[in-house]
């Protein structure tokens, strides 16, 4: 499996409940299952990664993560995980708070755009194609790109408490400077 798991499962306790909100084929979700024995949900709005879901043996549920998380109670899940579907969100806002309040704590990664490789992209007039953002601008399914340092100003203003900020580039932790030498960004958070 990809040191890019390895780094979001080893914030993950043993056992855990997990609920990922985007999980797309549900490769993160069998390798926490599978290493860390967690029980895990995913919520899917794709039809074809619902499939590949169920292919995995993973518990997912359609859902359109704009609508809130109303089934949900209030600390029901151990953790939850929101990798890379927060640029995908209209509400962004409210999608963080929806995860604190049905998670005990949240580990968040996207695309970091403050990356110095797409510094530099940009600076020559271009925008950037990466494995992290891998679509040309005309057809992303992203609708926002977002910074490290962005995200912790969110986070504030969101009311949430973050236990650990770092950068993952090349499948490797980056602690100094994440917001100019890594690729992507990774917070582990809670409701205050």
């Amino acid at each position: 499996m990809n040191e890019r798991f390895d780094i979001i499962a080893s914030r993950v306790p043993q056992g855990s409940r997990v609920l990922d909100l985007g999980c797309g084929d549900g490769a993160l979700l069998a390798h926490l299952r599978d290493t860390r024995n967690c029980s895990v949900q995913g919520v899917e709005i794709d039809p074809d990664k619902l499939v590949a879901c169920a292919r995995r043996g993973v518990d997912v549920l359609q859902l359109d993560l704009e609508q809130g998380l109303a089934m949900f109670a209030d600390t029901s899940f151990d953790v939850v995980l929101l990798i890379d579907s927060l640029p995908n969100l209209r509400h962004t806002e409210a999608a963080l708070r929806e995860a604190a309040r049905v998670g005990r704590i949240g580990i968040a990664t996207f695309a970091n755009f403050a990356y110095w490789r797409i510094r530099l992209r940009v600076a020559s007039g271009r925008l950037p194609v990466t494995e992290e953002l891998p679509y040309q601008w005309y057809d992303t399914p992203n609708l926002r790109v977002a910074t490290h340092s962005d995200f912790a100003v969110l986070a504030a203003k969101c009311g949430l408490h973050v236990h650990d900020a770092l950068g993952i580039h090349a499948g490797r932790e980056i602690r100094t400077w994440p917001n100019l030498l890594a690729s992507e960004a990774l917070f582990v958070l809670s409701g205050a």
